[in-house]
């Protein structure tokens, strides 16, 4: 149940937010939107509590029978952020490409021989911050997959890309070796060896290994970020070799995302990245990841975020 809700808790912050209209702080009765959903009374209320425990939102105007919830502070920034997220037409564009080279992977795993790519608008995967991916952005997304041998697949002079596609090696070598991270692929090295590099030259970690070593400086006047950006994709980067719990693997990628994007807004919000940051080290320093690589993960968001707790 704790992984349903896990998926459900933004759509029910965003549902919360979009129900105060101008007062993003109004309390609205949750009902309404796990009753859609085939809840109890009683789910709702388990539901009101986990999003409580996450920060996102404020069940005390509740009464015995009714689950009300207004958004914390920190609920309406991250509302406000993932909007913000939704509407970025950058954004949307990579999580298409991860999407469907994802998505591709499940088919050809599945026994489906070159699936019609549109078909992924019915699936999950083409959900983005809560929003459905339009089919112009799984057409490039194909077309851009395509140009880089990832899939290959069957053109219409009316598609910039394949409208039924099947991965190629190439590709299923990018989703689990590389976690569809596609820019993270192309710098691979030429050994073949998979290298997560954290910065232009502040070193490295070699994933393919349990020896990891790290030597690294960076700005330690204030947050660089440049330097969150490639922070965010090593992290991105290491999460299938950290081998987290379902739950925590799904939280770490979310948060790495989340610190790219702002760090790469123009003008990133330091407080944010503090924040979200201290989340990766919660889960970095805890029982759920050992050995060297999760460590040096955890010294490296130090550096990279100074007014961090120590790793």
């Amino acid at each position: 149940m704790a992984l349903e809700f896990a998926k459900l808790l933004d759509p029910l912050a965003e549902w919360v937010y979009r129900q105060a209209g101008e007062n993003p702080l109004a309390a609205s009765s949750i009902l309404p939107f796990t009753q859609e959903r085939g809840m109890t009374d009683s789910q709702a209320f388990e539901l009101l509590r986990y999003g409580e425990s996450k920060g996102l939102l404020d069940g005390r105007q509740s009464s015995m029978g009714d689950p009300f919830a207004q958004l914390t502070a920190h609920g309406v920034a991250e509302m406000e952020e993932r909007l913000r997220r939704r509407s970025s037409p950058a954004l949307r564009s990579a999580a298409a490409r991860r999407a469907l080279l994802t998505w591709l992977w499940h088919r050809k795993h599945d026994g489906t021989d070159f699936p019609v790519v549109d078909d992924i608008l019915e699936a999950d995967d083409s959900l983005f911050e809560g929003d459905r991916l339009t089919p112009t952005e799984v057409d490039r997304a194909s077309a851009y997959l395509d140009s880089k041998a990832l899939i290959k697949g069957v053109k219409v002079s009316s598609r910039e890309g394949p409208v039924r596609a099947e991965i190629t090696t190439e590709g299923m070598d990018c989703v689990e070796h590389y976690d569809s991270d596609i820019s993270a692929y192309e710098r691979r090295n030429s050994s073949g060896n998979t290298t997560i590099n954290i910065g232009e030259n502040t070193g490295n970690i070699a994933a393919n290994s349990r020896d990891f070593t790290m030597n690294a400086t960076t700005n330690q006047d204030g947050i660089d970020p440049a330097a969150v950006v490639m922070l965010a994709r090593a992290l991105r980067q290491a999460a299938p070799i950290l081998e987290l719990p379902e739950d925590d693997a799904m939280e770490f990628t979310q948060l790495a995302t989340r610190m790219e994007a702002e760090a790469a807004s123009g003008s990133p919000d330091q407080s944010r990245l503090l924040r979200w940051g201290s989340s990766v080290m919660a889960i970095l320093n805890s029982p759920v990841v050992s050995g060297a690589l999760g460590s040096v993960l955890a010294a490296y968001t130090g550096i990279v975020l100074p007014g961090l707790p120590a790793a």
